[in-house]
């Protein structure tokens, strides 16, 4: 064992204080780098388990990405990139792709699938949900066989108007074979008969509800004529569930188009295209979070070592001064981080396991996957933790200590003894560059104006900014030290001695501000950024609705029928139906609404800047501003969409409008959109009547009141449901960014609790010149006030400047939406977090007999 290394441990055992601030800092950094390595690793290969196919070995489904591929040609080689993104909706398939499959030597038969929506309708009228608040989907009887469902009661249904019920969702309402039942599916609420009750061979299904309909009343209620969803195999016997695949695709293979076979674990997916959908935004959100914790992670690690160092330069001092050179005394700093980095990595990363199920599970409560992605990991993500604590501490180690181990013997017990009053040009410089380097960054983020590529830059604005706080530190505290002095020298005893140690000790005093300033900086720009496109996303919805009443459902939507009604009703002068659905432009995807021709312009306003919506059809699109600009595409041009279900349709632009952030970016006929999506239902209905509009709400009511879960709102009633919605989508960002500054919060706590504990000689000579406990203590307080007042102008300044940047590029106007008690609520939790860690480590220093304080530290 080498002579550093030995001398590394002792010091570790000797100074064990002065290490814990190192050590938690890399401890937290390692437990959230392990969560976000995790979520990563499940978005990139998680588990998704089939429920329905359970009993299918090969699931065959069409392909349900968009696929680009691209040649680039460099130095006369040519090199091919594949790309491929998700659709929307399912792709369905022919028909007789069922037939070309049966026909397989291996297959002992082909059962086809087709499912929509079908919700069961309570005796007061109410929508029943699916299990536990999940979906219901209505099914062919003849797919049964897939999972397999076995009558438990009763006969199939042959008839139009039969159905077969879950064994969950006949004990959950009480029905028995013989009962009426009315469904709502994808047309008008429908009495059906239960002809009879069935059960899953494995138990009752967790993930879904089923209803199952004869077979033409199936097809007739997907609207899908001569197409199915997928098609389970069921392989003859000592037939290989890998052999029958191979089979498939060869047979399909050559008509032209893309399917995907699937076996085993693959058939998850094929079932539940929304978890399919939530590995990506796994994969975003993990490795958004990930790598911002590891640029918040280093910069406290950085500031946490510089604090343990400059508490022990002293020690270093002496080392310097009986010939230990610049080489050995990096070496021990280096041992020394190296030795806590590890043990900090090691458990640090089996703490983030159980925070990784925590998000899992949160993320599933939020809706933002679902629970049949299961969390999955391997070694990866712990290994991962510990080389980046390790490499962290290492690197932090090494910056902290440059100049330590660098100056002559002679100057580093001098500057031991007292903190070297001029500046450190070249820390200064890098400072400039850095900060030069986050306003440019805040200038591109001006620039950007969509949400997937402003959010990673808006939070590296913060870190960016932060760090350069963190380089031009102890100028930043001795400008704010004389300007806050003037006012505290009427503060006499404890004012006096606040100003003149934050003069002396500028340094100390920067550490402290730091990581205040990333909490304060960081938690504004995460709640406040929701805020803003929240409030921007309603106001331009509010300013556009010029409808009198708004129709919207709890259940799967608002039924063709129930707009016909609304037509037929004296008084409604316009109807207008609005669909939802995403598309694809090449790989890029667009929020997009399918609205009818019928009141487009009375009810709808979206503020159109360019062209016209007059003569809007299904041929026709219009563009928010932002895509329009993004895609170079203007009115009467031809755009060519990629449909949610892989349907290519060429639209000309008929508009461009500005309220995209309020209606999506792009605006499509709803007749075209609602043949192209899974549920056919209107969201929204927008209705126009005649005279002031109020009169006329208990008439639609009384028109709609045999359509289940329909309710007439107001434009009040529609804010409200929206805001709602916001703060739902709201809540995800809060709670992934939310562990970063909770991260943030123990290195506040951390390092101003070092500090403070560090200074037991100084309170103690301070007692024995004859200055008061309450007098020390007061001097505390001040210092405390001065720490949270730097770090809350620095705080706000840097979330204001991000923010206004984050506004100008999504809505167009420098416009940030700031919540004033949320905002003070911001500053109330610095400001209780500064005060514990510093009167409460002041009392503990303070508790000796000073003249025994003095003799314990010589």
């Amino acid at each position: 064992m080498g002579l550093m290394l030995r001398y590394a441990l002792q010091t570790l055992k000797a100074r064990k204080g002065g290490f814990i601030g190192a050590f938690l800092a890399l401890f937290c950094a390692a437990a959230l780098v392990t969560a976000c390595g995790i979520l990563l690793e499940t978005g990139l290969r998680g588990t998704i388990a089939t429920e329905r196919y359970a009993a299918a070995p090969v699931i065959v489904g069409a392909d349900q990405n968009v696929h680009q591929t691209t040649i680039k040609k460099k130095k006369g080689k040519e090199k091919e990139k594949h790309k491929a993104k998700p659709l929307a909706e399912r792709v369905w398939l022919p028909v007789g792709t069922t037939e070309t499959l049966a026909g397989l030597p291996g297959v002992r038969k082909a059962v086809p699938e087709t499912n929509f929506p079908a919700y069961a309708v309570g005796p007061q009228g109410q929508i029943v949900p699916g299990i536990d608040g999940k979906p219901s989907y209505g099914h062919a009887w003849s797919s049964a066989a897939l999972t397999p469902f076995e009558l438990t009661d009763g006969k199939a249904p042959v008839g139009a108007d039969e159905v077969v019920l879950d064994r969950e969702l006949a004990a959950r309402t009480g029905l028995k074979t013989g009962s009426s039942l009315v469904v709502q599916s994808t047309g008008a609420p429908t009495t059906y008969k239960v002809s009879g009750i069935a059960a899953a061979k494995g138990g009752d299904l967790h993930q879904q509800t089923s209803l199952f309909f004869s077979d033409e009343t199936a097809r007739n209620l997907s609207g899908r004529a001569g197409q199915v969803a997928t098609v389970g195999l069921l392989p003859k016997p000592g037939v290989l569930a890998s052999e029958l695949a191979d089979q498939a695709k060869k047979a399909l293979a050559g008509d032209g188009r893309k399917y995907a076979v699937a076996t085993g674990g693959e058939r998850g997916p094929i079932e539940f295209l929304d978890a399919g959908k939530a590995r990506v935004k796994l994969v975003s959100m993990g490795g958004a979070m990930g790598g911002t914790s590891l640029l918040v992670a280093i910069l406290v690690v950085v500031g946490t070592f510089a604090l343990s160092i400059q508490q022990r330069y002293r020690e270093l001092a002496l080392l310097r001064a009986i010939a230990a050179t610049p080489k050995q005394v990096r070496q021990l700093i280096g041992r020394e981080a190296l030795i806590i980095g590890g043990l900090a990595g090691g458990l640090g990363s089996l703490v983030g396991l159980p925070i990784a199920y925590w998000l899992h599970s949160k993320f599933i409560d939020f809706k933002a996957i679902p629970d049949t992605l299961e969390l999955t990991f391997s070694f990866v993500p712990f290994t991962a933790a510990v080389g980046a604590s390790l490499l962290g501490a290492w690197v932090a180690a090494r910056i902290s200590a440059r100049r330590t181990a660098r100056i002559r013997p002679a100057e580093a017990l001098s500057e031991a003894s007292m903190e070297q009053r001029h500046f450190a040009w070249g820390r200064l410089g890098v400072g400039m560059l850095v900060l030069a380097l986050g306003i440019g960054v805040v200038v591109l983020l001006g620039f950007l104006r969509t949400e997937p590529a402003s959010q990673p830059v808006t939070f590296l604005s913060v870190v960016v900014l932060a760090v350069a706080v963190s380089l031009l530190g102890p100028v930043i505290a001795r400008i704010a030290v004389a300007i806050l002095g003037i006012p505290l020298k009427f503060s006499r005893v404890g004012g006096h001695l606040a100003t003149a140690n934050a003069r002396a000790n500028a340094k100390r005093m920067a550490a402290a501000v730091t990581p205040l300033v990333l909490l304060i900086g960081m938690a504004c720009t995460v709640l406040f950024v929701q805020t803003t496109m929240g409030d921007a996303a309603s106001a331009q919805a509010k300013a556009g609705n010029k409808a009198d009443w708004v129709v919207s459902s709890n259940g799967p939507g608002v039924p063709a029928e129930a707009t016909d009604a609304l037509r037929a009703l004296p008084g409604v002068t316009q109807v207008t139906e609005i669909v939802r659905t995403q598309v694809r432009v090449g790989l890029d995807k667009y929020p997009t609404q399918g609205i009818s021709v019928q009141g487009l312009t009375t009810n709808w306003d979206p503020g159109v800047s360019r062209g016209s919506l007059k003569g809007f059809g299904d041929k026709s699109i219009a563009m928010s501003d932002v895509c329009a600009d993004h895609l170079g595409k203007k009115p009467g041009d031809t755009l060519k969409v990629t449909l949610g279900d892989a349907t290519v349709a060429e639209l000309k632009v008929a508009a461009v409008y500005e309220r995209g952030l309020g209606f999506g970016d792009l605006t499509m006929s709803h007749d075209l959109v609602a043949r192209h999506v899974d549920n056919p239902l209107a969201s929204s209905v927008l209705v126009k009547t005649a005279g002031d509009g109020k009169a006329s709400r208990e008439q639609l009511t009384d028109a709609l009141k045999r359509f289940p879960g329909i309710g007439v709102l107001d434009r009040t009633q529609v804010d409200d449901r929206q805001a709602d919605v916001q703060q739902s989508n709201a809540e995800v960002n809060y709670l992934a960014m939310g562990l970063i500054i909770a991260f943030t919060a123990i290195a506040v706590v951390n390092t101003l609790a070092m500090s403070v504990s560090d200074r037991t000689r100084e309170f103690a000579l301070l007692r024995l010149v004859g200055t008061t406990r309450r007098q020390v203590m007061s001097m505390l307080r001040i210092e405390s006030a001065l720490i949270v007042l730097v770090a809350a102008v620095l705080g706000t300044a840097i979330s204001l400047a991000v923010l206004t940047a984050f506004s100008v590029g999504m809505t167009g106007a420098a416009q940030p939406s700031v919540d004033l008690p949320m905002f003070l609520g911001v500053l109330g939790f610095a400001a209780v977090l500064t005060a514990a860690a510093t009167l409460i480590p002041g009392r503990v220093a303070l508790a000796g007999r000073p003249a025994d304080v003095i003799n314990a530290r010589q």
